[in-house]
């Protein structure tokens, strides 16, 4: 199959454009206004995102990887298809599983950093097919751009929250027998400001060369949505704390986005959205998702038993729960570079 731009025309874009964006930006945005006054949220009440993303968008977003290959492909659902998806989440799950037992810090910095990358290249993605993100003409910008989005919910909440940042890192490895002291050098001041230094200059650099790029200038749409998006969530994090900002952008930025390059691979979505409906994509997605969903709810419960020291609090399952996301993420990661690949995200044609 030949290589192609990602792009998606007409009805089918703006229907799913304005369900997948717009809504979105103004969620996390009314979201920023009362934190800016001082609000202040009970930590248990922080972590209802992350709970309802068990069910609701969060998990189910990756629970559809054993039919986006094919189908990405335009090829048959077949029984080939599906087992080789499965080895490749067995293997590499079972893996990276066995790491987090082994050696938890290596294993939470790996989470880290494969977030990071991934949550970046679903942004590239969203910006090209649903956003006339022509400005991004070249694979070095595409990648810059990815290092940047994936950077805003990884490292932006350690520049602000350090305090937070550092309880969720051990609510991960603390069913590992880390203690606070293996995490230490992350959260020391000079660390932070030399990172926030230089992906704040990474951030400038990469809108700088995108507006030099874009055929209209600070006009340019494409262009304006990269830059407010990037502006919006730069705040979006300095100022919400952390675990209540990465559970709402999980379920509601990161999610939405590939479940809306999802339904572009389902015939009947596309129709549905063709007519300006979101129905089709909506049902067929929820079908879709539901078996494999059931399945890792299923070892989420399992877990539990195996984890040297069991949670005993709230937080404590939220972070055993991030600990499965986190073996999910990586093979979930292979499967999006696959699409990445046939959909020719980092091989831009001009």
């Amino acid at each position: 199959m030949a290589v192609a731009e990602p792009t998606v025309g007409g009805r089918v874009r703006t229907t799913l454009a304005a369900a997948a964006l717009a809504p979105v930006w103004v969620l996390h945005g009314l979201l920023v206004v009362p934190f800016l006054a001082g609000l202040s949220v009970p930590l248990a009440l922080q972590y209802a995102p992350l709970a309802v993303s068990v069910l609701l968008l969060g998990l189910p977003h990756g629970a559809v990887d054993h039919l986006a290959v094919p189908r990405v492909r335009d090829r048959p659902v077949t029984l080939r298809a599906l087992a080789t998806v499965g080895a490749l989440y067995g293997v590499l799950g079972g893996a990276y599983l066995a790491l987090w037992f082994l050696a938890p810090v290596p294993a939470f910095v790996l989470f880290i950093a494969v977030t990071w990358a991934h949550w970046g290249q679903g942004d590239v993605y969203a910006l090209l097919a649903l956003a006339d993100a022509d400005h991004l003409r070249t694979r070095a910008q595409r990648v810059a751009t990815a290092t940047v989005r994936g950077g805003l919910p990884m490292l932006v909440p350690l520049l602000s929250h350090p305090g937070q940042y550092r309880r969720v890192a051990r609510a991960l490895t603390g069913r590992f027998g880390v203690t606070p002291a293996d995490l230490a050098p992350l959260f020391r001041v000079e660390t932070r400001l030399a990172l926030g230094a230089a992906f704040l200059a990474l951030t400038v650099g990469t809108l700088a060369v995108g507006l030099a790029r874009a055929d209209g200038g600070p006009a340019d749409r494409g262009w304006r949505v990269d830059a407010g998006e990037t502006g919006l969530l730069w705040l979006f994090f300095l100022v919400v704390p952390p675990i209540l900002a990465v559970g709402v952008y999980f379920c509601l930025w990161h999610a939405v986005r590939h479940i809306a390059r999802l339904v572009l691979l389902d015939g009947t979505a596309v129709e549905g959205l063709r007519d300006g409906r979101l129905g089709p994509a909506l049902r067929g997605f929820a079908r879709d998702a539901a078996p494999l969903t059931a399945v890792s709810v299923a070892f989420l419960a399992g877990f539990y038993y195996l984890v040297p020291v069991r949670p005993a609090t709230v937080e404590e399952a939220v972070g055993l729960y991030l600990v499965l996301i986190a073996v999910l993420t990586l093979p979930h990661v292979v499967v999006v570079t696959v699409m990445d690949q046939v959909q020719g995200v980092w091989a831009p044609s001009g």
